[in-house]
């Protein structure tokens, strides 16, 4: 029940709620329970990108929604939803730090129809729509709140590339000697980096409860930070916080800041326990290269549908930036950026296949960036799964991941961006 009526409820309708009550008050009776939806479980993801809030339930939803002026609110009244505990709580689900929303309630609006109101803080662009039943989801309701004017700290990064020429060390092939050999770099390197994963998505969970996207975040944010310390380079994040990214708004995000290379973290499952080591996996214009290629490429395509995407938007940017182009030049260097990254890793963990193996991956489909899929360990291997936790892991996998892209960048330099616009 709401604590105060809105506006927009009809004065005729407050008084059928208010007698409900008394009779409710009077006579002992139980609320009235219309059979239809049951909403299981309520979850949300705050984040400065976007708001994520998802109602479960154990039949489709059927729902409208509109938005409200003065002070802003957000409802959406969901019809023929039974009430029940997940809604009578669903209040406490928003916490103060939440960007966007202010307060959450639910309430019955009139019989067969619960009514979800969000309080907000700031304009919105909202996006609800709803999602089939996969994996271990029941049907959702997914609402996505988007801030009305988008602040995009992606195109600071466009600025640094315009500054003056840097050095890039190459390390030297001697490794007593204090000699460094240089290699003029005419710009800054950006470098992508793809936490897996992420809100909805958790990804692989380990038997001690870690999830696979908090390692992801965990170990790209340390990434990050080596990288910007480095007097050449410059990072992006395509997610800073626990929220969903779609597969292919990840690669759009590396190709907005003209990234030099991409990298996505992953710390994956298999149904062996003893299944350890780390991985490296680039594009693969054709099949798989192994049959645990091919099973891990289908694992993580499926990220879209277990993150829950609305499949109605028409983006052309996005369809063109997905086209399969030939990619055999990208998919070279990727190749190499992946050898580079396995000589880092086996330094530091054992490898789990020597070899860059190749599937078809939807988040290294950028025709233009060298891309390449890290398995950092395995999270279903107890042991793994103890290290990935460990903070002074992460931050050693995030110096062995470094020394994989130095290593690269030592042999194969960027092209200076005019070069790339005449190529």
């Amino acid at each position: 029940m709401f604590s105060k009526f809105d506006r927009f409820t009809p004065q005729p309708q407050r008084r059928l709620i208010l007698q409900g009550a008394v009779a409710s008050l009077l006579f002992g009776l139980a609320p009235r329970a219309f059979a239809g939806s049951a909403v299981v479980a309520v979850r949300v993801w705050p984040a400065k990108a976007y708001t994520r809030i998802t109602l479960e339930a154990n039949a489709p939803l059927q729902f409208k929604h509109f938005m409200v002026p003065d002070p802003d609110r957000l409802v959406i009244d969901l019809e023929g939803a039974d009430w029940g505990e997940e809604l009578s709580n669903i209040a406490a689900r928003i916490g103060t730090e939440d960007p966007y929303v202010k307060q959450l309630r639910a309430g019955r609006y009139k019989p067969g129809t619960v009514r979800v109101v969000l309080d907000l803080k700031t304009e919105v662009k909202p996006q609800v729509f709803s999602l089939e039943p996969f994996g271990e989801y029941k049907h959702r309701l997914v609402i996505d709140l988007y801030p009305a004017k988008v602040e995009d700290p992606l195109l600071a990064l466009l600025d640094d590339n315009k500054q003056s020429p840097v050095q890039l060390e190459k390390p030297s092939k001697e490794p007593n000697t204090n000699t460094k050999e240089k290699l003029q770099v005419d710009r800054l390197v950006t470098i992508a980096i793809d936490p897996g994963h992420g809100g909805e998505d958790p990804g692989a969970v380990g038997k001690g409860g870690t999830y696979e996207k908090t390692v992801t975040l965990a170990i790209g944010k340390k990434l990050k930070s080596l990288i910007d310390k480095e007097p050449n380079m410059r990072a992006v994040l395509t997610r800073d916080d626990d929220y969903f990214v779609p597969l292919a708004q990840r690669v759009v995000k590396a190709r907005k800041v003209n990234a030099d290379l991409f990298m996505s973290i992953h710390a994956d499952a298999f149904v062996r326990p003893d299944a350890n080591g780390s991985s490296v996996f680039a594009l693969s214009e054709g099949g798989a290269t192994s049959t645990a290629a091919k099973w891990l490429a289908k694992t993580q395509n499926e990220s879209d549908l277990i993150g829950g995407v609305r499949l109605d938007v028409k983006d052309p940017h996005l369809a063109r930036t997905l086209l399969d182009l030939t990619q055999t030049a990208t998919i070279n260097d990727s190749l190499k950026l992946g050898k580079a990254m396995l000589t880092s890793l086996g330094e530091i963990n054992r490898l789990h296949k020597p070899n860059v193996e190749q599937a078809g991956f939807a988040v290294l489909k950028s025709p233009d960036i060298p891309s390449v899929l890290v398995e950092t360990a395995f999270i279903s291997n107890p042991n793994e799964e103890k290290k990935l936790a460990d903070d002074a892991y992460q931050t050693k996998m995030a110096e062995s991941l470094l020394a994989g892209i130095k290593r690269y960048l030592s042999k194969n330099p960027p092209l200076a961006r005019n070069k790339l616009a005449q190529s």
